[in-house]
């Protein structure tokens, strides 16, 4: 078996996005996550919701990772990643709902616009997209930190940076999906659910 990858901020944040998902995700579902990343939201998220079967999607490059947690959880219902790279090909199949955290604000706007296009061509009729991240309201950052981490991710790649939550909204109508909540989280973060019209 592989080392388990870890990742501080999802052991952070795992619980307070686990309560929003018992509420957003009453009943039995095909959940995609896309962008799994280290596989530690899959396993804690799947062990919770066991009505939930959970599809985790990375670039391949991510999977060994992922299937270390996996192995380790040995839980029925969070399935082996499949390779999803936002610029396709995307599955041929759809999902109840998609999921997806700390990923907009890591990817180009290009790609973000692709990742909600992608999860809005998967998803069933009141299917739900989830998004977690940060977001900027208005044009503004909600707090000194999340300005300070926009520079930190611009530094990194200049096409990264904190989304405006109007142009992620409004990039989501253009695919089908309108907005349903927008959950204030911890650490000036938010959770968006919107739903496939």
């Amino acid at each position: 078996m592989s080392e388990k990858p870890f990742s501080e901020s999802c052991e952070r944040n795992k619980g307070p996005i686990l309560d929003i998902l018992r509420e957003v995700f009453t009943r039995p579902a095909r959940i995609l996550e896309i962008g799994s990343g280290t596989g530690q939201h899959a396993v804690h998220f799947a062990a919770a919701l066991p009505h939930l079967v959970w599809q985790t999607g990375d670039l391949a490059a991510n999977h060994a990772g992922i299937m270390a947690w996996i192995e380790e959880a040995a839980l029925p219902n969070v399935l082996a990643p499949i390779v999803l790279d936002v610029n396709g090909p995307w599955p041929e199949r759809t999902y109840d709902g998609v999921f997806t955290a700390n990923t907009l604000h890591i990817v180009s706007w290009e790609l973000a616009r692709k990742l909600i296009a992608g999860a809005g061509s998967l998803l069933e009729k009141g299917g739900l997209l989830v998004i977690y991240g940060p977001f900027n309201y208005h044009g503004s950052f909600t707090s000194d930190s999340n300005a300070r981490f926009d520079a930190w991710l611009k530094a990194r790649d200049p096409r990264a940076g904190i989304r405006d939550f109007e142009a992620v909204s409004k990039c989501a109508e253009i695919n089908g999906l309108r907005l349903e909540a927008d959950h204030a989280m911890p650490a000036n973060n938010r959770l968006l659910v919107f739903v496939k019209n």
